[in-house]
């Protein structure tokens, strides 16, 4: 009897030796007890991949892959359309109308003292940084990458949208703009470099799937912004040879689409540095044009690709959350142009996919929601306590038990009060001269028939109207948009009137 006692306490002794003195592997387990985050943004992808629209049979295997492996929301909006203010809202959870950041802003110029909404702003990664997790990036993330000392570890971002050919194409306009005053952009389109490892998204992936190959001592958020499918459209020719000009579709379009809308919105749309679809109809380039953008799609793809396969063979592939989004939609021919910069549906619309170990697997959710939902989101996933300056809403109880679905909307606003609501059936756009836009998608999902002065509408626009925020704040003095002379007038004459 007394050899058994003392074999139990032998025993258990031993068991307690163990769990006082863990192995450097078991500590580590335990303190990656919360969930890694993997932020991938894509610039100005539109919803064409094939887990929402599949434009013109587009080949996204790795969007589709991640796709099944989450959830899929195909009526996400930004909250502007452009993508300086729109990267400025998700990573600080404000609306553009409460921080006056309507343009572009330099990474460093978010938070300063003068200001009073940002001033003292915690970004998205410092969040996590600031709850126990070890924070990396690369890419673009931020308008340019990052604000200094954001990430723990930056890899920094390829300055530009290279790399470009000797000779190139370039639709280089000023339009009406000053010289000098007006900003001007260039695009264009064609098979090049050679091979993908010329491309900077390329190092991007190679940065991330190395660093998916470490060991840590802490959860981690690690942010990858890829720059296609900005313009100009140049990616190797393989992915041109996927898409065949003579089977490329190209977007619904009608001549006289703009003959309804209030002079605010053509203003806005007055893009001469951007190709206009007439012009590409007459020169025979809009469907090279849209070969070009489903090219560009198909070497994201492939770059996401390489950065799931690296996640899947390593040690987090079972405790690491995705988020994949894009900073707004893109437009190719639909309204006259080919451009973001509208408070129309395909500039507002974009891809926005969550995966996760917690989460439903091959889910697609309809329901109009914000990427200012993306910072709450990925508190509520990551057990981390809310931050109570986000304005947007966690989109959690949504994934898991369809809460929250019906009556959902989404704000996006371009430049100081002008305004758009996307809800279930409806897109109510204000702007500032109190001008109005109205479209029924039940009837009429490419937005070609402006209802706002039928009086069958009247009730509606007034409930809609009801949505719009109640403040807007004056333009940020370090935000400019001097692309467009329309913004540049609207900031100088705002400026004045406050």
């Amino acid at each position: 009897m007394k050899k058994r006692i003392y074999l139990v306490a032998v025993f258990s002794l031993l068991i307690s030796s163990c769990k006082t003195k863990p192995s450097t592997e078991q500590a580590i387990s335990e303190e990656n007890t919360k969930p890694n985050v993997l932020f991938i943004a894509v610039d100005d992808l539109n919803n064409m991949i094939g887990p929402i629209d599949k434009f013109s049979n587009v080949k996204t295997p790795n969007f589709d892959r991640l796709a099944e492996m989450g959830v899929t929301f195909t009526n996400a909006h930004v909250q502007a359309p452009l993508c300086g203010p729109s990267r400025a809202s998700i990573m600080t959870g404000l609306r553009p109308s409460n921080t006056g950041i309507y343009g572009m802003i330099g990474d460093n110029e978010i938070r300063r003292p003068d200001n009073p909404a940002t001033k003292d702003v915690t970004f998205l990664p410092e969040y996590f940084g600031k709850n126990g997790y070890h924070t990396m990036g690369i890419g673009k993330l931020f308008h340019d990458h990052a604000p200094d000392s954001v990430f723990h570890e930056s890899g920094g971002r390829v300055k530009g949208f290279g790399p470009l050919p000797k000779k190139r194409f370039v639709w280089d306009g000023i339009g009406k703009g000053i010289k000098g005053v007006h900003g001007k952009t260039s695009t264009d389109w064609g098979a090049f470099p050679e091979n993908d490892t010329l491309m900077p998204d390329h190092a991007s992936a190679n940065w991330a799937i190395e660093r998916l190959q470490r060991d840590y001592d802490q959860p981690f958020f690690m942010g990858v912004g890829f720059l296609r499918v900005h313009v100009p459209l140049y990616v190797p020719q393989k992915w041109f040879d996927l898409y065949p000009l003579e089977d490329v579709a190209t977007p619904p379009y009608r001549a006289d689409d703009l003959v309804d809308i209030p002079d605010v919105g053509l203003q806005i749309n007055d893009l001469p540095m951007m190709p206009s679809t007439k012009w590409a109809i007459e020169s025979g380039e809009w469907k090279k044009i849209v070969q070009a953008y489903l090219a560009c799609i198909s070497f994201v793809d492939n770059e996401l690709g390489r950065i799931l396969d690296a996640l899947e063979n390593s040690k987090y592939a079972d405790n690491t959350i995705i988020v994949l989004l894009s900073d707004h939609g893109y437009r190719l021919g639909e309204k006259g142009t080919f451009a973001k910069h509208a408070l129309w549906e395909t500039a507002t619309k974009a891809p926005l996919m969550f995966a996760g170990p917690s989460l439903p697997k091959g889910k697609r959710i309809d329901a109009p929601v914000e990427m200012l939902s993306i910072y709450p989101t990925l508190l509520k996933l990551s057990g981390l306590p809310a931050n109570d300056r986000n304005e947007g809403k966690s989109l959690v109880s949504m994934m898991l038990n369809d809460e929250d679905i019906e009556g959902t909307y989404a704000l996006t606003t371009y430049g100081m009060n002008n305004h758009a609501v996307r809800t279930n059936q409806y897109r109510y756009i204000k702007y500032e001269d109190g001008t109005q836009e109205l479209y029924d998608h039940s009837i009429d999902s490419n937005e070609w028939r402006n209802e706002a002065n039928n009086p069958k509408y009247k009730s509606k626009i007034e409930e809609l109207k009801a949505l719009l925020p109640k403040k807007n704040l004056k333009w940020d003095s370090e935000s400019n948009y001097t692309f467009q002379p329309y913004f540049v007038e609207q900031k100088a004459r705002t400026s004045e009137d406050n």
